[in-house]
C-alpha cells in the first residue's frame, strides 16, 4: 500500500488524479502517485541506481537521507509536489513541481524530473511532464520554467517536445560537485499553450 502523502495544500482535482496506471512505449505500465513521508527509502534507493553524471546536476544530492528528508518537508510544506513512477515497489522515475516563494513570481512553477535508466527513451519522461503541466495548471499557475545544462540534450528535446522555448543562457552558472563549471539553459512556456496531453 502506497504511503501517506504529505498534507499539503492542493486542490482536490490534484488529489483524484492519483493514484493510476499509465502504459509506457511497449507495453510498460507503471503506477503514478504523489510522494509522501515513507518514500525516503525508496528514493535513496532510486538514486543509488543512478549514473554518478545525473547525481551532478541534481539541486539536491539525493543520494543523501538530509537531503531527501529536506525535499520530503517541502512537500510538507507546500512548496513543492513530486510525482512517483512506481514499477512494482521501485521507483521508475519523478516529476516535481517547484513553487516560488516570492510573492511577485507566485504565478509561476519550476519542472524537474529524473528517469532511471532502464526507462529512458520509453516514454516516461513525457508522461511525467505531462503530469507535472496539468497540476500546475490545476494549481492556477501561469507559466513552467525548466531548467538544465547545455549538454543535457534529452531533457532539452522533452521540454521542446511540450512546447517549451529556450529565454535565457547563463554563462558558468552550474558548478557540478567536481568543481568544473557550465552554462545553463532556461527554458519556459505559458501554460494556456501547452497540451494537456503527450503522446508515448
Amino acid at each position: 500500500m502506497p504511503p501517506k502523502t504529505a498534507k499539503a495544500t492542493r486542490p482536490a482535482a490534484v488529489e483524484s488524479r492519483f493514484p493510476r496506471n499509465v502504459s509506457l512505449k511497449g507495453g510498460k505500465k507503471v503506477e503514478l502517485r504523489l510522494m509522501g513521508g515513507g518514500d525516503q527509502a525508496r528514493m535513496l534507493s532510486f538514486a543509488h541506481g543512478l549514473p554518478a553524471d545525473d547525481l551532478l546536476f541534481l539541486r539536491r544530492n539525493i543520494a543523501e537521507p538530509a537531503a531527501v528528508q529536506e525535499w520530503i518537508d517541502d512537500i510538507a510544506a507546500g512548496q513543492s509536489l513530486t510525482v512517483l513512477a512506481i514499477d512494482g515497489e521501485a521507483i521508475a522515475g519523478y516529476g516535481s513541481l517547484h513553487l516560488n516563494p516570492a510573492s511577485w513570481m507566485r504565478h509561476l512553477g519550476e519542472i524537474r524530473m529524473l528517469a532511471g535508466v532502464p526507462y529512458r527513451g520509453g516514454g516516461l519522461g513525457r508522461v511525467l511532464a505531462s503530469e507535472i503541466y496539468a497540476t500546475a495548471k490545476l494549481m492556477g499557475l501561469r507559466k513552467l520554467t525548466a531548467q538544465m545544462t547545455l549538454d543535457q540534450s534529452g531533457a532539452r528535446t522533452t521540454f521542446e517536445r511540450l512546447g517549451f522555448k529556450p529565454e535565457a543562457l547563463l554563462t558558468d552558472w552550474v558548478m557540478a560537485g567536481d568543481g568544473r563549471t557550465r552554462d545553463l539553459l532556461v527554458m519556459a512556456y505559458d501554460l494556456e499553450g501547452l497540451t494537456d496531453t503527450v503522446d508515448v
